[in-house]
């Protein structure tokens, strides 16, 4: 298991601390679990799920707009070097059961190769590969969220 703190700065900017209190990318937790593709982020509403995924979207070197799917069910990001391809972005909360999901085809998506980071992953974790990362985020008192990766 390893822990990072992901805080705010004064200009809303979020950054990431590891176990040492050292600044990181959020590219870290990627490099961490390479060869790891499909990521699942469990926490409650207002936890920082989308707001953590459009950073590290970002800093793949996506320049698409990225929000929350929770209408379309899952987005699709182009990045660059060295992360050159798409991504993929799921928000399964409005998922009514798992037939749902493969019906629009999640098993191609989450089978594909390329990045999956899956929102609400509960609603398809009989779908999810066995080798999913789990990111728990946690809010803290302070406002700083606690982010939980299950090697």
């Amino acid at each position: 298991m390893t822990t990072y703190t992901l805080k705010l700065d004064d200009n809303s900017n979020i950054f990431l601390l590891n176990e040492k209190n050292e600044t990181v990318s959020a590219l870290e937790i990627l490099n961490a679990n390479e060869p790891h593709r499909v990521f699942a982020f469990d926490g409650a509403m207002g936890a920082g799920k989308t707001t953590f995924i459009k950073k590290l979207v970002e800093q793949m070197g996506s320049v698409d707009i990225v929000n929350s799917p929770t209408f379309a069910i899952v987005n699709v990001y182009d990045v660059e070097q060295p992360y050159k391809g798409e991504v993929y972005h799921f928000d399964c909360y409005r998922l009514k059961d798992l037939r749902e999901a493969m019906d629009f085809g999640a098993e191609e998506y989450l089978y594909s190769g390329n990045y999956c980071f899956i929102e609400w992953p509960e609603k398809i974790e009989a779908l999810l590969p066995d080798d999913t990362v789990w990111v728990k985020i946690e809010p803290q008192e302070n406002g700083d969220r606690l982010l939980v990766i299950e090697d």
